[in-house]
């Protein structure tokens, strides 16, 4: 094929044949699924995937989702596992197995010691029928009528409604313990979500002697130098008590400025914003930059639990942190 028309065909033949492999999936999430379930849901090991070849690579992947969304899981390849790596499955543990013809060599010759060891096997197959899913406590049914490539050889169809059951399970599984976002996250440690859901204000904001701070009745001019020195663009006010009286920012200086208020003379208590909005360290950093949005502002004074300031935090320490 040559011709734009006949690509474009081509490939939406593809994708029609696989959405066709995928809806038939539906009306076989049945007793064997939820068996699966239950047997994944009470296993005190880890669920081992083995797959060989294309169903390897799926099988891989089927693994990875079940690892992050909270099923602790591993890949073995098959032929490995006849040569030592079979060391690695417990009897606590559970296989799932992928295999399109259920009669894969390499996985086949497993079957007799995963059975002698007592090990719970799973099976997904397109073959009901075949030595794997009989072995199988719970059969996954992963058949496709035909293969998207057109001599039928190459596996499209197949691999593609395995991997979408594979899904199923994990999220299945997923709701069923409950998992959440934040579960997820300890997951993903390194990822967006993981700074998200994990990065707290007491990791990223200014403390000590880099938090700007200043005492109620400072003659703004020296307030103003406090906030040159610390470069935060703020100052947090003090009582003589040590809690927060107000803060005052690059944002308040302009609207001094625009109310001709002198600056030479004024005193901080004249054109602070009293109190202001707070946060606290053990916060979330996101919780931080949702007070942040939703106030539009840009700074936010980090108090304890006496209302004493601890630390500044600020909308571009966010952005390095990568919680935005």
């Amino acid at each position: 094929m040559t011709q734009s028309s006949d690509l474009i065909k081509s490939a939406q033949r593809t994708i029609r044949l696989e959405r066709e492999a995928i809806d038939a999936l539906l009306p076989r999430i049945d007793a064997d699924f939820i068996r699966a379930c239950e047997l994944i849901l009470s296993c005190k090991g880890r669920v081992v995937v083995v797959g060989m070849g294309k169903s390897g690579h799926v099988g891989n992947k089927i693994a990875a989702t079940l690892a992050s969304t909270g099923t602790p899981a591993f890949f073995v390849h098959p032929a490995e596992a006849s040569h030592g790596d079979m060391g690695m499955i417990t009897t606590d543990d559970v296989v799932l197995a992928l295999s399109n013809s259920g009669s894969t060599a390499e996985i086949v010759t497993l079957l007799p010691l995963i059975k002698r060891l007592g090990i719970t096997l799973i099976s997904m197959t397109g073959n009901p029928d075949s030595p794997l899913a009989k072995a199988a406590a719970a059969k996954l049914d992963a058949r496709v009528a035909q293969e998207a490539c057109p001599l039928n050889l190459a596996p499209t169809s197949s691999t593609t409604a395995s991997l979408v059951l594979g899904d199923a399970l994990a999220i299945a599984l997923l709701e069923a313990r409950g998992f959440t976002a934040e579960d997820f996250a300890f997951s993903h440690p390194g990822g967006a979500l993981g700074r998200r859901l994990l990065l707290k204000v007491e990791n990223i904001m200014h403390a000590g002697e880099s938090l700007p701070r200043v005492a109620r009745g400072t003659p703004l001019r020296e307030a103003l130098l406090e906030m040159t020195r610390k470069g935060l663009g703020m100052t947090a006010v003090l009582e003589s008590d040590g809690t927060l009286a107000g803060i005052f920012t690059d944002g308040d200086l302009r609207r001094t400025l625009d109310k001709g208020i002198d600056v030479r003379q004024a005193s901080i208590d004249e054109v602070m914003t009293v109190h202001g909005k707070t946060v606290r360290p053990e916060m979330l950093a996101a919780e931080a930059l949702k007070i942040m949005d939703d106030h539009k502002i840009n700074v936010l004074v980090v108090v304890d639990d006496s209302d004493r300031p601890t630390g500044a935090l600020h909308i571009h320490d966010l952005t390095r942190a990568g919680v935005i």
